[in-house]
């Protein structure tokens, strides 16, 4: 086994169809609600001219992320942040294919500038006046398992809190056909390598595997994770929800694992 990369959970975002922020995950999760109807996600942390303009894939993203930062008590200017997505943004792709292939100089500008796959981050750094560091990641279906530990381990090597987002939006077109992604799902975590005002401990050590994804039992969980890649850290953040210490395989790379052990003050 490797060494472990021990992390603070200081701040959680969510929206999932039928759980538009966190408070509402947590909920559905313990039993106390049932999923109820969700509608554009809130991105309150864009300027309002921003959030109008802004496609489905950044708002997701950025209403995610500034949930987390929010709990956190942080400020969103001073954190290096990891955005991650499988697809990106796969309706905005499926267009400028379709566009190239059949009137190529009527591609719109402003949605090839929203197509390149940092397109959440750039807007999450400008609207927050952030200087610090940001990644975008794609790792196809383990993409939010190599976010988390490429999160973790800026937080640990540079002792510094860091905000991780994980998004994805449901494929159109021939695009769609080829991808799994069938629904949206966004997720944030602030984390960091002190305690103080933590929510949990993660204890994450990367090993040899090819985890896949195992029913939970729930039918809403279930949907939700087979419709969207990003949505594979579901079972990090229902335990999170439930505040249930676990230990969690969670795919990083082909042949790569996360085992994931969650621990809860007593």
């Amino acid at each position: 086994m490797s060494p472990a990369l021990t992390v603070w959970v200081k701040g959680i975002g969510l929206w999932a169809p039928g759980a538009a922020d966190w408070h509402a995950f947590v909920d559905i999760a313990r039993d106390a609600a049932s999923p109820g109807s969700t509608e554009r996600p809130v991105a309150d942390v864009l300027p309002p001219n921003e959030r109008r303009r802004a496609p489905e894939s950044v708002l997701l993203a950025a209403a995610a992320a500034g949930q987390a930062v929010r709990m956190s008590g942080l400020d969103a200017a001073t954190l290096p942040c990891v955005f991650a997505s499988a697809h990106g943004d796969q309706a905005i792709t499926d267009y400028m294919c379709e566009t190239l292939a059949t009137a190529p100089t009527e591609l719109s500008p402003t949605r090839f500038h929203n197509s390149v796959h940092n397109a959440p981050a750039g807007y999450w750094t400008i609207a927050t006046r952030c200087h610090a560091s940001s990644s975008a990641i794609s790792g196809g279906e383990t993409s939010f398992g190599a976010a988390l530990l490429e999160a973790a381990a800026l937080a640990v090597a540079d002792e510094c809190d860091v905000l991780l987002a994980s998004y994805d939006i449901a494929g159109t077109g021939p695009l769609g056909e080829m991808t799994s992604s069938t629904g949206p799902f966004a997720s944030a975590l602030v984390l960091s390598p002190r305690p103080e005002g933590a929510a949990a401990c993660l204890r994450i050590s990367p090993e040899p595997g090819n985890s896949g994804m195992e029913a939970s039992g729930d039918e809403w969980f279930d949907a939700i994770v087979a419709s969207n890649p990003s949505a594979h850290g579901l079972p990090l953040m229902a335990a999170l929800a439930r505040t249930r210490s676990t230990a969690l395989r969670i795919g990083a790379a082909r042949g790569l694992d996360l085992h994931v052990d969650l621990a809860f003050a007593a």
